[in-house]
């Protein structure tokens, strides 16, 4: 029976490492599930009770649903009692598609384009002038109005500004029965034949009628039926003309400017959606960038001559069809393939890339005949265009991108909206200025903005704007005031991308609910922490359960209850070491209790390393929100870049520096944000930059492949006497060619079924039962494991069955250095967390032999790491550091931030608030700096927490 009078009973867990294990989870509470990495905290939340939701899910779908969706097969559990409806926010859900944004995701954007197809006011694009829309009945009473005793005609507008002669337009005029036209404002009778200069300009007006404006019944009839008719044939358009002064005035059904004529559509909300053809930009189809040619890159240099190779995407002179045209175009300009391409015509020159066609006739003065020469050329430019657009394959796109550069689309400027759609104002500002604006800054325009509405306005859109101050306060509750509306989903960090959704949740109200997070805290500044921790207590203030996989410290402390799994990770973990309310768990002997209350703390260091004396200095930054930022990084020592979330590390480092870098040492091709100056260069080896990327995407991708650890074991396998009498190579060994592997499951060991809505399933192979290879493949044994059970063996056993032989001990010790021994060589990389990749990455890095004058990028390493765990990896980092290397973390963990020898903090705020050198110096130079919100937490962290320890008992 439970201790508790409403909970989730989980009862016989083998998920993964999990030993059998049976905890009991109260409802309606903030639930805490800790430990170290790979202690089994993610098999438990996500892959027995979440995987156990949605299987029960799925199960209440008709037989007709199942059968197109299969089963999904039940987590290897006794009894899961007491569960709610699951929902799970993790940090990989966020869509990559380029037409993803914070709006879309939010549907904040969705509630825009229905306040600006109901309550905004339209604008002409020609002049400026508010638009006008009027019905018949207001039409007709205008006309008399303005034109009482005069005479005039009504026309239908059915040409504006276009060339063309028309003559078929004139025949099919004149069929209907009309017998004028007014052609470029001048009123002729419609004849046969009659047609205009195709190469001009035009406008063309039918002459629906011709009257005097008067008071009489059958007049008011007359006029009334001349509008139905003008507006039939003018597409809801007309004009009326004084015949005495020739002015003429435009009316329509639709929205209008008054002087031009121009009109829109009435709006609707598709008219403002970029992933709708009625509202997205034509010319970039709604994406707000396209990829164009730059000349540049394919002449590199122009002083070298085409047959030397000056147009890159040809190289030397060959013999070849485009080599052939290169040389008649040279015969037509009178210039030699040998000159330098800076010297050719600058006419030659635009043929050569945009192509064109020609012909001449070349007198051979020897000879005395006259030959006659055709170009007929695409253009270099065109073709790498062309190859781009069209090409079948990702290699041929690939090598045309290689030449482009990605720009902001001319026609819409990146607001990626049709030329109308932006000319529909809410006070002042379009649909694209507003989802331009970060957050914070939104949330204070839509405070005031019903004072600037009318009163028919603000009836109309009350609702709209009530959903849309609600969404933006979730967003401003989890810490995401920096973020805009237009900001691509592609762009977000896990942690960002989790706090949308979860934000997106709390906006849904609902209720009974079970919300499992996966390390919500990620990428987020102490500063902001208590707004995340606050939105999961509202959740479950309304009613909901929920459960946070977290290793952060505040987060443990405010839970309403917490559950330590552990002792140790891998096959070692597995086991609920430890339950109850925060209080309760500093009384138990755990690793997470021991941190917690003080008994193992990580030291500060007692002294900071002074450096080698060299710096890297990187002026005039502007990327982003930068606000033109200059940064010296001394060489030799530990940096970390700090700062609140959205502060601008992660574009002053990964867009800036680091492209820069790359590009110096590896000829790397992504372009840096803007900046004016780098110095210091050449005080570094290379640069190595270590991210939380995946180290693959596929079953068949390990860590045993990701570190080439495999390609040894393969070679270690074919000299086994048994595998040369037999003939085998290392080939025979690989699960990715054929041969030794299973091709049942083509050597992945599992088979995919596909889901269609729902993520993919991975069932192990019915004929290898998961060993990836065949029987003869798996008969070969060294000390008497197989090569499957090789794959199947933990970082540390491995580490001791390869102990004699050094090329494989080495790179499996750096494994287990930086902490993932619990690991076996063949997991899956999709089933790594972004930590757990990013130290596989570490680890790779670390078996290379260092130069002692390397540059190490870390973007958050701590992402997913218990204070062991940290404590382990800082290890690694401070031998990097003592060897002379540079170290360079972007973090948030103090226990980090603590151990730099020199920080740089980023500020003051997230967004448009940020951009600026708040301090820098060492850990104790930046605690001085009162306005760094990164230095009063730091302080706290440097000063001994033995007190804050007491107080909290």
């Amino acid at each position: 029976m439970s201790k508790f009078d409403d909970a989730i009973e989980v009862r016989g867990a083998r998920v993964h490492n999990l030993k059998n294990i049976d905890v009991s989870i109260p409802r309606e509470k903030l639930v805490v599930i800790t430990g170290l990495s790979g202690s089994g905290k993610s098999s438990l939340a996500f892959d027995t009770i979440y995987a156990e939701g949605q299987r029960r899910y799925i199960e209440t779908f008709s037989a007709y649903a199942r059968q197109f969706l299969g089963g999904l097969e039940r987590p290897d559990v006794d009894k899961i009692d007491g569960l709610s409806p699951v929902i799970a926010i993790e940090q990989k859900t966020t869509s990559k598609s380029p037409r993803s944004t914070v709006g879309t995701i939010t549907e904040i954007y969705d509630f825009l384009r229905l306040l600006y197809a109901r309550a905004s006011d339209a604008y002409s694009y020609n002049t400026g002038e508010k638009m006008v829309s009027y019905n018949d009945e207001q039409i007709k009473d205008l006309i008399k109005e303005s034109y009482q005793g005069k005479r005039i005609n009504v026309l239908s507008p059915v040409v504006r500004s276009r060339k063309g002669h028309y003559r078929e337009l004139f025949e099919q005029i004149a069929k209907q029965g009309f017998v004028k036209v007014r052609t470029d404002g001048e009123v002729k009778d419609i004849v046969k034949g009659m047609k205009l200069d195709r190469y001009k300009i035009h406008d063309i007006e039918i002459v629906i009628d011709r009257l005097k404006i008067d008071d009489t019944e059958n007049n008011d009839k007359r006029l009334a039926e001349s509008i139905n008719t003008a507006m039939y044939h003018g597409d809801d358009v007309l004009m009326v003309l004084d015949q005495d002064s020739n002015e003429a005035r435009y009316f329509s059904r639709n929205l209008m400017c008054p002087s031009s004529g121009v009109s829109y559509p009435n709006p609707e909300p598709n008219n403002f959606s970029f992933n709708s053809p009625k509202g997205a930009c034509p010319n970039c189809n709604g994406i707000g960038t396209l990829y164009k040619v730059n000349e540049h890159k394919i002449v590199p240099d122009d002083s070298i001559s085409i047959k030397a190779g000056a147009l890159a995407p040809h190289g030397p002179q060959k013999n070849s069809w485009v080599f052939k045209q290169f040389e008649t175009i040279a015969q037509r300009f009178d210039f030699k393939l040998s000159d330098a391409y800076k010297d050719i015509p600058k006419e030659a020159k635009q043929m050569i890339l945009f192509g064109g066609k020609d012909k001449f006739s070349v007198e051979s003065k020897t000879l005395g005949v006259t030959r006659e020469y055709k170009i007929d050329f695409e253009g270099v430019a065109n073709f790498i265009e062309s190859q781009y657009e069209n090409a079948d394959t990702t290699s041929l796109k690939r090598w045309a991108k290689d030449y482009m550069d990605k720009v902001k689309c001319p026609d819409c400027e990146g607001a990626r909206l049709r030329k109308e759609s932006l000319y529909f104002k809410v006070n002042g500002l379009n649909i694209a200025e507003l989802a331009q604006k970060d957050i914070v800054d939104l949330s204070a325009w839509f405070k005031d903005l019903h004072k600037h509405l009318s009163d028919k306005q603000f009836k109309i859109a009350e609702e709209v704007i009530k959903e849309i101050k609600s969404r933006i306060q979730f967003l401003l509750d989890v810490g995401l005031d920096y973020l805009s509306l237009n900001r691509g989903s592609k762009s977000l960090s896990g942690g960002e991308a989790q706090r949308i959704r979860l934000a997106t949740q709390i906006g849904s109200q609902l209720v009974g609910v079970l919300y499992i997070l996966d390390e919500p805290s990620i990428g987020l500044h102490q500063r902001d922490n208590e707004k995340l921790i606050n939105s999961l207590t509202a959740l479950r203030d309304i009613g909901n359960s929920v459960i946070v996989v977290e290793h952060d410290k505040d987060m443990i402390e405010r839970a309403d209850y917490v559950i330590d799994i552990g002792p140790k990770a891998g096959k070692y973990g597995g086991e609920i070491i430890s339950t109850g309310t925060p209080k309760e768990l500093l009384e138990h002997n755990t690793l997470t209790a021991d941190y917690l209350n003080g008994k193992r703390k990580i030291p500060v260091p007692k002294k900071r390393r002074e450096g080698n004396g060299k710096k890297i200095v990187l002026k005039g930054c502007t990327g982003n929100n930068l606000k033109n930022v200059s940064i010296e990084i001394p060489l030799g020592k530990m940096i970390g870049v700090t700062g609140v979330s959205g502060s601008g590390k992660s574009t002053l480092i990964n867009e800036t520096l680091y492209p820069i870098m790359n590009a110096h040492y590896f000829n790397g091709v992504k372009i840096p944000m803007p900046y004016k100056s780098i110095k210091g260069l050449e005080h570094i080896d290379k640069v190595i930059d270590i991210n939380q990327s995946p180290i693959g995407r596929t079953p068949r991708s390990n860590p045993a492949t990701y570190t080439k650890t495999f390609d040894e074991i393969r070679s270690l396998f074919a000299k086994i006497p048994e595998a040369l009498i037999r003939g085998y190579k290392p080939g025979r060994f690989s699960f990715n060619v054929k041969g030794g592997r299973c091709e049942t499951c083509q050597g992945a060991g599992v088979r995919v079924i596909e889901m269609n809505f729902l993520p993919d399933v991975y069932v192990e192979c019915e004929t290898c039962q998961g060993k990836r290879f065949n029987r003869e493949t798996l008969e070969i044994r060294y000390k008497g494991k197989s090569i499957s059970d090789v794959l199947d063996m933990t970082m540390n056993e491995a580490v001791a069955f390869f102990e004699h032989i050094p090329k494989i001990h080495q790179k499996l010790s750096t494994i287990v250095d930086v902490g993932l021994g619990y690991i076996t060589l063949g997991q899956q990389s999709t089933t790594l967390s972004g930590g757990e990749a990013q130290r596989i990455k570490l680890a790779t890095e670390l078996s290379k032999r260092d130069t002692g004058n390397t540059f190490y990028i870390l973007d958050e390493p701590t992402t997913g790491l218990h204070f062991e765990d940290i404590r382990v990896l800082m290890l690694v980092l401070n031998k990097l550091a003592d060897k002379g290397n540079t170290v360079l973390i972007i973090e948030h963990n103090l226990d980090v931030i603590k151990m730099c020898d020199y920080l740089i903090d980023i500020g003051y705020e997230g967004g448009q608030g940020g951009g600026k050198v708040v301090a820098k110096g060492t850990p104790e130079e930046l605690i001085k700096d009162k306005k760094s919100y990164t230095a009063q937490y730091l302080k706290k962290e440097l000063k001994s927490r033995k007190l804050e320890i007491e107080d909290r008992r």
